[in-house]
């Protein structure tokens, strides 16, 4: 496998000012994607971002290196990464960029692809793309430059492709609903969308200046959240993360449903409606209780590592259309290319209102295994997973659990550190069993 030197799973990403996010690396990226899309027959690509104030910084020195290549490109401003994807789409253009550091805070950025069927760009473009970056900069003929527009409509074209993706039956009309847009980008979308099919809605975290993007607020913050639909005595409240490719929901009584809920509520709908066309696709840190619950309705569940690129890899495999992660990501691809968070909850909002059920109705049915994470940092060379100790105790506690519980140990990609997770029907075993795993991989790692 080929060693990547920019490119992470997710694009490039870093905090501002610091390499690779600075405004000349930017630049050199904008004019090596252009060289290597020019190459591929096409002169036109797209450009959105999130709500961070560098974004003015890094959308300026893309243009420029893309217009140098002699791509024209269009710029969307403020938008939700998968608008960024359906937009690309639609306007045939051979591949949107992303200018987001999704859930992080201000301060960090990133820069991701889209290819022009609105997926994440093959590898094999994005190892041409880091290739190009080792050349000497170059500039196209005057006559052969780029060309860039704004898109005035952008924000209008998603808001009623979102609501098209609503059953043309139904209506909000009678549910109050709490929207928490994180100061993010669908800040100006998401109020739209639901107020347009008929929700008395109540908004929250929708006032962006730059630098107060998922501060307390968001898909990874959602107190707030709660105590708003408490306060108003809401039906139902919904967190975007950033980029808005994430979400989670809240029921009336203030309960949290995360990926794994609404993964859950997404499926079983499309399983009674006779449109679930397979399985689900979980990752490594789903839930159990997510596997049990959908193989006790009949419908298949599969894993894939961490990260919504390999769900999404998992689910072209087996030929399936629905999965997510705990995090919020969900992925219906009969409805869109990647996770969408608008999307994602208009589906259910649509099953609550099908179905004439609270939230906390729907998520009957799946009870959540106890989950105990514990990370262990070492300083060996060696892997410690792979340690006789380490295996060994695995495998006691694996037989302890006899099947009604599950060891998952996982390094990080980012830091020295091993993720011990258990998880079983009771709080007490779990906490027990990660603690005696993590000892013993402590015991071999220092």
């Amino acid at each position: 496998m080929t060693t990547r030197k920019y490119f992470g799973t997710d694009g490039v990403r870093g905090m501002v000012g610091e390499f690779p996010i600075t405004p000349e690396f930017a630049m050199k990226l904008g004019w090596a994607a252009g060289k290597v899309l020019s190459e591929r027959g096409t002169k036109k690509v797209i450009i959105g971002k999130d709500t961070r104030i560098s974004g003015y910084l890094l959308e300026t020195a893309l243009e420029a290196g893309l217009i140098a290549a002699g791509i024209n490109v269009i710029l969307l401003g403020p938008m939700p990464t998968p608008a960024v994807a359906y937009l690309t789409q639609t306007f045939r253009a051979e591949a949107g960029i992303v200018i987001s550091a999704s859930h992080n805070p201000y301060h960090d950025n990133g820069i991701k692809f889209f290819g022009g069927d609105g997926k994440k760009l093959p590898d094999e473009v994005e190892l041409a793309i880091e290739a190009k970056l080792d050349e000497p900069m170059t500039c196209v003929a005057s006559e052969k430059l780029g060309k860039a527009k704004r898109l005035e409509s952008a924000d209008g074209r998603y808001i009623e492709f979102c609501k098209g993706q609503f059953p043309k039956e139904l209506s909000l009309e009678g549910l109050k609903v709490v929207l928490d847009c994180a100061n993010g980008a669908t800040y100006h979308i998401a109020p739209s969308v639901m107020r347009e099919l008929g929700a008395d809605v109540i908004t929250t975290a929708c006032e962006p200046n730059g630098v107060n993007i998922n501060e307390k607020c968001g898909a990874t913050h959602v107190e707030a959240l709660k105590k708003a639909v408490l306060e108003h005595q809401a039906d139902v409240g919904i967190a975007y993360d950033g980029d808005g490719d994430r979400v989670m929901m809240v029921d009336h009584d203030g309960h949290v449903f995360d990926g794994d809920d609404i993964v859950y509520i997404i499926a079983c709908q499309a399983h009674a409606d006779g449109t679930l066309g397979g399985g689900v696709v979980g990752t490594v840190m789903s839930n159990m209780g997510l596997e049990n619950a959908l193989k006790s309705r009949g419908i298949a569940f599969e894993r894939s590592k961490v990260g919504d690129r390999y769900v999404m890899e998992l689910l072209g495999e087996k030929g399936w259309k629905i999965g997510g992660e705990s995090s919020g990501h969900v992925l219906n691809l009969d409805l869109i290319s990647t996770g969408d968070g608008i999307v994602s909850s208009l589906q259910v909002l649509a099953a609550m209102v099908a179905q004439n059920k609270t939230l906390k109705d729907l998520g009957e049915g799946f009870s959540k295994y106890p989950m105990k994470m514990i990370n262990v940092r070492y300083s060996t060379k060696d892997d410690p997973t792979e340690q006789d100790a380490v295996k060994a105790v695995v495998a006691e506690v694996e037989t302890q659990l006899a099947g009604k519980g599950r060891v998952l140990l996982r390094k990080s990609g980012t830091e020295p550190v091993v993720r011990v997770m258990v998880e079983a029907q009771q709080q007490k075993q779990v906490i027990d069993f990660a603690q005696k795993i993590a000892e013993v991989v402590e015991s071999v790692s220092n």
